[in-house]
């Protein structure tokens, strides 16, 4: 994970090689729609293992094709919720990895003049507190939509959260850890700053739009 210093104590950002290649393709502006869309998945595949390095599991018994043996199982259930619409981009990836997980969904807008998030969804699984809940988001930004997110969670009863993005800003995790100071976020980079509208520079642009070929 990461080898770099950051004075972000709520923040593991993660320096594997192919995360950082695959990265590095999907901030190319000549990446198109299809490539972009494929990279964001692969990376959330590839983090995912070490987010859920703490998860409980317990021992049980099962029947090999030659003998019995011990064997370990995560019985909890898992909810991942990305931040619609670009978390959409990252949970099949996801997915891939953890078949068995559900999905909520949030619906969170940044009005463009304030910049702060407002809601639009809020679709969750009725039993958060029953185990580990994962928020998906691209981007951290300002970290006004993944605090609200955060808040629209704990509201629902999830107690054990943590958070995926591929890109975030100083800004962004501060305020985070202003706001939900227990929360984790894995992120594959820590990028320099925000710049006067709130975009993560040097970024990768606007996620959704070069998800679903909107820009």
């Amino acid at each position: 994970m990461d080898g770099s210093e950051h004075k972000h104590p709520n923040l593991v950002v993660f320096d594997h090689p192919l995360i950082r290649d695959k990265l590095t393709s999907a901030r190319d502006r000549a990446t198109g729609h299809r490539a972009f869309r494929a990279l964001l998945a692969q990376i959330a595949g590839l983090m995912v293992y070490e987010v859920t390095r703490s998860f409980e599991a317990v021992e049980i018994e099962v029947e090999t094709p030659m003998q019995r043996m011990r064997g370990w199982r995560i019985e909890t259930p898992i909810t991942v919720v990305p931040v619609l619409r670009a978390g959409l981009g990252m949970t099949g990836g996801i997915l891939e990895v953890m078949p068995e997980a559900r999905i909520g969904h949030l619906g969170l807008a940044r009005d463009e003049r304030t910049l702060a998030p407002k809601a639009y969804l809020n679709k969750l699984p009725r039993d958060l507190d029953s185990g580990p809940v994962i928020l998906v988001d691209p981007m951290l930004a300002t970290g006004g939509s993944a605090s609200a997110a955060v808040a629209m969670l704990r509201g629902a009863g999830a107690r054990d959260l943590r958070m995926i993005c591929l890109v975030a800003s100083p800004e962004g995790v501060t305020r985070m850890r202003e706001d939900h100071p227990d929360v984790t976020i894995y992120a594959a980079a820590l990028d320099e700053r925000l710049d006067e509208r709130g975009y993560i520079m040097p970024g990768l642009g606007d996620a959704g739009d070069r998800l679903f070929g909107t820009e």
